[in-house]
């Protein structure tokens, strides 16, 4: 009960800008509207209305005043309280770019209006980008208010940040993803690697149970989702129970395929499988990860190994401080007791939106801290060793801004990214937007205007979006061979050099649609299993991966188990010209084993197969005996000889054109075929 009550406390004001200042709640005397006797009345009933919600100091209720202030403003647009209040309200919404010309108003009228007006007026030059009039403003009033000069010396560098981000554009576009947002709150945007499905968190009319919550006259939290459709975005839906309550139920976390998502509940954090088109129960972290203390962000590694999340974040700014863990699962599938990041990420400040590549080293997350130019903005960091982490980078300008900019994502192409900000053509709360690199992720800074309108015409290639980006995702549809239904296997991703299988997951029983995110570096086996059927294998070699950024769309067609049903062994290795079998080649035949225990009558066939160079007579001999080797693994292993027959074809079975040295590879091969079920 107790961590409900923060959690409710906590959302109060971190929906509101988190300013810390207690404004005054000044009375606005009848003397001061010069106007006709009805027109005092008005406006005197409008600034009564006002001043109720005005005193309750969070954001729906500033928003409520804000309507009828304005209508009294009609009357005397020159009162200074009024205007200060009208102000306040503005900044203390996500419309903070109008304040500036009531603040501005109130203290040419009267400087002393208030004791924060030279505060709040500065505040409305910083998220005006007018950076050095806020300074001096600041400066200004923290001589006069020393016990402030934590506070402001903060939004003092904020500003000197700004001015120097603002210099050097970065070289995007951002858009307003306006088929998503409504006139509501729209914002934590989750998406898919291959940037196909996006989940995000809305507060708008439709939400489950389509009820206010009392204390920010919003609606409750619900989640949606939205997939593309010829590389446009469909319009959302509600996703519908379980996920979604009566109560707030927002996005953190998506796994890269798909199939898993962290959902946020309560000051917990939660998650929930996808089972063909339902999600199941949302079910909570443990407690070495849930604590008594708020958990607000999360994400999954690119191996679904590591959640990465936030905890810490408290109700009162000057004392928050959310800070980003991790915490891994273990063989036993226990998740560790989480630890925190080192301070090279985690600034005196509050982090959120934490968010890791597929790349499985690139960290990006929201922060208050390093070098904000005010608010939240978005910074990146590289894994350099275990645990270790470079120097946060500023994503830069026009990307971060003076006001909250959070919730960054970032396709595995690095080349499309969505995050939630306030920008001028913002629907009325915060947006989903997205950002388009036009030049990758590591050349961020645009050296001229001309520049960008020339890149904005031809943004560069899927493929060579980004050197740096050094990844291959494989997506595609797994279906039964006869029948093309649609099936749900599990997919295994084996390091051949260590025989360590790195990621586990399932496609999707209702499409078949699975997808994985293979970072350079190593020998990748991906095996196939399910039962009633032949094992399917691939293999993806990125030992020596120069770089750059791989889609490689792989359908495929599971073998049922029956007579003369056939399957290529492909992370089965030998030297060149040789029949040794090479270590690589370990886990795949330890999938065989396991095949040929599992179904004890069948009897197979292990055929040889080579290319066309050599002579006949070689090639015959070199594919009998590497059939050989494999009976005799099989055998040393466990298995019955009278079970395997071993036949070498030589190049006599070619499934591939000889001319081509990728045709010539793939007839390199040994087959895997039942001869008796």
């Amino acid at each position: 009960m107790k961590k409900t009550i923060v959690t409710i406390i906590l959302l109060m004001i971190l929906l509101a800008s988190g300013n810390i200042f207690a404004q005054e709640n000044i009375k606005i005397p009848k003397s001061s509207f010069k106007t006709e006797k009805k027109g005092i009345g008005a406006a005197m009933k409008s600034i009564k209305y006002g001043d109720f919600f005005f005193k309750d100091k969070i954001e729906g209720s500033y928003l409520k005043a804000l309507n009828y202030y304005l209508e009294a403003y009609e009357y005397n647009p020159d009162n200074a309280t009024l205007n200060y209040k009208i102000g306040v309200c503005y900044i203390e919404s996500v419309q903070k770019n109008e304040a500036l010309q009531y603040f501005q108003k109130a203290y040419d009228t009267n400087e002393y209006v208030a004791n924060d007006i030279k505060y709040y007026l500065a505040s409305a030059l910083h998220y005006s980008y007018k950076f050095e009039e806020a300074i001096e403003l600041f400066t200004e009033y923290k001589k006069l208010n020393p016990e402030k000069n934590k506070i402001v010396n903060k939004r003092i560098e904020e500003c000197n940040s700004g001015i120097k981000l603002t210099k050097k554009k970065v070289e995007v576009l951002i858009n307003n993803v306006s088929i998503i947002n409504s006139k509501h709150k729209d914002y934590s945007p989750m998406i898919t690697a291959d940037g196909e499905k996006l989940i995000f968190t809305s507060r708008r009319e439709n939400s489950t149970g389509a009820q206010l919550d009392p204390f920010d006259n919003q609606f409750f939290e619900d989640i949606y989702f939205s997939k593309s459709k010829d590389n446009n975005w469909i319009a959302p839906r509600n996703i519908g129970s379980p996920l979604n309550t009566e109560g707030h139920d927002a996005t953190v976390g998506f796994s890269n395929d798909g199939q898993q998502l962290i959902t946020y509940s309560r000051g917990d954090l939660f998650i929930s499988k996808l089972r063909g088109k339902n999600w199941s129960k949302p079910k909570a972290l443990p407690k070495t990860i849930n604590s008594k203390e708020m958990e607000s962000s999360a994400c999954f590694s690119y191996d679904g190994k590591t959640i990465y999340f936030v905890r810490g974040k408290k109700a009162n700014p000057e004392e928050s401080n959310g800070d980003i863990y991790f915490s891994t699962i273990g063989l036993d599938g226990k998740w560790s007791e989480a630890v925190k990041l080192d301070n090279t990420i985690n600034s005196p400040y509050d982090e959120d939106g934490v968010y890791m590549h597929p790349d499985g080293r690139t960290i990006y997350f929201s922060s208050k801290g390093h070098n904000s130019m005010g608010g939240y903005d978005v910074f990146k960091s590289e894994l350099l060793e275990k645990n270790s982490w470079s120097k946060p980078v500023n994503m830069g300008y026009p990307i971060n801004s003076p006001d909250d900019d959070i919730y960054f994502v970032l396709t595995a192409n690095k080349k499309i990214g969505y995050y939630s900000a306030v920008r001028d053509d913002t629907k009325g709360y915060t947006d989903i937007y997205q950002v388009i690199f036009l030049n990758g992720t590591n050349n961020l800074i645009l050296n001229s205007e001309d520049n960008l309108i020339a890149s904005a015409t031809s943004p560069a290639s899927e493929t060579s979006i980004d050197k740096s980006t050094r990844l291959t995702i494989v997506k595609g549809i797994i279906k039964d061979n006869i029948t093309g239904k649609a099936i749900e296997c599990i997919i295994e991703i084996i390091d051949n050099e260590t025989n360590e299988v790195v990621y586990r997951t399932t496609s999707n029983s209702a499409t078949g649609e699975y997808l994985v995110s293979l970072p350079p570096g190593k020998n990748y086996g991906m095996a196939i299993k399910k039962d009633g059927y032949l094992f399917h294998s691939e293999n993806f070699d990125l030992l020596d991966d120069e770089g750059g950024y791989k889609k490689v769309e792989q359908n495929i067609e599971m073998v049922n188990i029956a007579e003369n049903s056939k399957i290529t062994l492909k992370n089965l290795f030998f030297d060149v010209g040789k029949s040794n079998i090479k270590e690589e080649s370990a886990s795949e035949l330890d999938r065989v084993i396991e095949f040929l225990n599992e179904y004890p009558k069948i009897k197979v066939e292990i055929s040889g197969h080579t290319d066309n160079r050599g002579t006949k007579e070689k090639n015959l001999k070199l594919s009998q005996d590497r059939a050989q080797a494999v009976v005799t693994y099989l055998t040393d292993n466990g298995i019955n000889k009278n079970r395997l027959v071993p036949v070498g074809y030589g190049m006599r079975e070619p499934i591939k054109d000889n001319k081509t040295k990728e045709g010539r590879a793939q007839n390199r091969r040994v087959d895997f075929k039942i001869i008796e079920n």
